[in-house]
């Protein structure tokens, strides 16, 4: 996080999430929000034609402002950004000022009031397209931000760089970045506005068999840009498979009758997430939310793992062992996943009263892919120690 903006961490009353969520002395304030960033390029291989071979990181900076943000009276020293003006070296900032006036950050307070929580944040920006707009013969630049918390929260951000007209006068009077080849403002930044936005809560996911779970995935778009597809595909082992699919102006296709999602929350607050019932071993992998707008598409991957813990049952539940005999005590492990497991043998003496200070004596441990039924024979001696077979 810069030092653009001014903060007094023992004063912030941390929110995590949408904005929505006011209390009842709360309202909604407008802040700029400024984040350190490395911008990656692709550089190109040494044959015309060929693949890039290598990328290039620049330090940059991400600013978003106008970003709507809980204000419980605690935001009083927050101060905007103040670009810091045109350089006349030979090397300018990367400076990327993004309006967010049509679509809103999603989890803002979290990433404003990150370097006061103690969360860490990466921000990587790269192009994304260059392309003609609806509106002659004007080309804009679109740039993708990619945020993440080290709370597992993912934000993708599409921004709509400035429009570059092909008319030479015109052209003669644009200042361009050196690096970017993009129109930058009086003060040298380069000027966007979010157009689309998806997020991610849930990078992984721990359940159990034949629980139900969420897999969360949102997304919010710009006026007059519509929804055109959403898909939620599985990886698993090699091979991929489609789950959910859902393009404007068909019917959803559920792939498989356990995976839903709510296409009004879908259609009406831009709620993605894939709801998963009665898991089982073969909906374990990597699942791929996709959402594509009519010219642009983002996208966020989820793990979703299984474990089961094991079902342990050790008999006999009373052994006597008198003379020299041999005493075997079973241990029978089953229903757990995955399929390694460790175990451990160990005995406490009755004569210990605080177990608690006194550790238990070990006897054998293993761990590795273990069948289900683990025997312990123990020779019995008369001085009353036990000798493992």
């Amino acid at each position: 996080m810069s030092l653009g903006l001014v903060l007094f961490c023992g004063l912030l009353a941390l929110k995590t999430g949408w904005t929505e969520d006011l209390g009842p002395r709360s309202s909604l304030r407008s802040v700029d929000v400024v984040l350190d960033c490395l911008y990656i390029e692709e550089t190109a291989g040494d044959l015309p034609g060929s693949f890039a071979s290598s990328f290039s990181q620049d330090s940059a900076t991400l600013v978003l402002r106008d970003v709507s943000v809980i204000d419980d009276g605690s935001l009083d020293d927050v101060t905007n950004y103040e670009a810091p003006g045109a350089s006349t070296g030979s090397a300018p900032p990367l400076i990327f000022e993004a309006s967010a006036k049509l679509v809103a950050i999603p989890y803002a307070e979290s990433l404003l009031h990150a370097d006061c929580s103690g969360e860490e944040v990466t921000c990587e920006i790269s192009l994304y397209s260059r392309h003609q707009t609806d509106e002659g013969t004007c080309q804009s630049s679109w740039f993708m931000g990619t945020l993440k918390l080290s709370s597992g929260i993912s934000i993708a951000l599409v921004l709509r760089g400035p429009c570059r007209s092909d008319g030479k006068e015109e052209e003669r009077m644009i200042v361009l970045h050196p690096k970017l080849k993009v129109p930058v403002s009086n003060e040298g930044t380069v000027l966007t506005t979010v157009e689309f936005q998806s997020s991610s809560l849930t990078p992984t996911l721990r359940t159990r068999l034949g629980s139900s779970v969420t897999l969360n995935c949102r997304f919010a778009l710009a006026p007059g840009s519509p929804l055109a597809l959403l898909e939620w595909r599985l990886q698993h082992q090699g091979s991929g498979r489609s789950v959910f699919r859902y393009q404007t102006g068909s019917e959803p296709q559920e792939e498989q009758p356990t995976a839903h999602v709510d296409m009004v929350q879908l259609l009406e607050t831009g709620d993605a997430s894939l709801s998963l019932h009665g898991v089982g071993m073969k909906d374990e992998g990597t699942y791929i939310c996709l959402v594509s707008s009519p010219k642009h598409q983002t996208q966020h991957i989820i793990q979703l793992q299984l474990a089961e813990p094991p079902r342990v049952r050790l008999f006999p539940d009373l052994v006597s062992r008198e003379g020299d005999g041999t005493t075997t005590l079973t241990c029978e492990i089953s229903g757990y996943y995955p399929l390694d497991v460790s175990v451990s043998w160990t005995r406490e003496s009755p004569e210990d009263e605080d177990k608690t200070k006194k550790h238990p004596k070990w006897l054998w441990e293993s761990s590795s892919l273990l069948p289900s039924l683990l025997l312990l024979s123990l020779a019995s001696h008369t001085d009353g120690e036990s000798q493992l077979i």
